[in-house]
């Protein structure tokens, strides 16, 4: 199957998770209503593993933060790399897309990534 991930691992202010969730769930209604199959956006409950790197340490989190963990799901790269493309154009977006948004989070803290899906049950 070409099934094809984004990752996005993100540190949030505790204080600013009802404004992320806001943006989250319009920004899910764009990226579906342009193709993903998939849209989810998770908030951190249980982080501290013992004796493994904690989701915190990995997104570098500071005191009062935590991190959203999130992914879309698209049928195939090209279908990803087109829908980006659309989200990207589309008008609900724009007020999320100026360099003076104002987002509840740290854009420049984000982590992303595309991934080839290798296992899928």
């Amino acid at each position: 199957m070409d099934t094809y991930v984004d990752g996005f691992l993100i540190p949030l202010a505790t204080d600013r998770v009802d404004d992320y969730k806001a943006i989250a769930s319009l920004a899910g209604r764009v990226w579906k209503d342009h193709g993903a199959l998939a849209y989810y956006e998770c908030i951190g409950d249980d982080l501290g593993a013992p004796g493994m790197v904690s989701f915190n340490h990995a997104a570098a989190t500071a005191p009062g933060e935590t991190v959203v963990f999130a992914w879309i799901v698209y049928p195939s790269r090209e279908a990803r790399d087109r829908i980006n493309a659309a989200v990207m154009a589309d008008p609900r977006m724009a007020s999320m897309m100026t360099p003076d948004a104002a987002m509840p989070f740290d854009c420049k803290r984000m982590a992303y990534g595309g991934f080839r899906v290798l296992v899928e049950c």
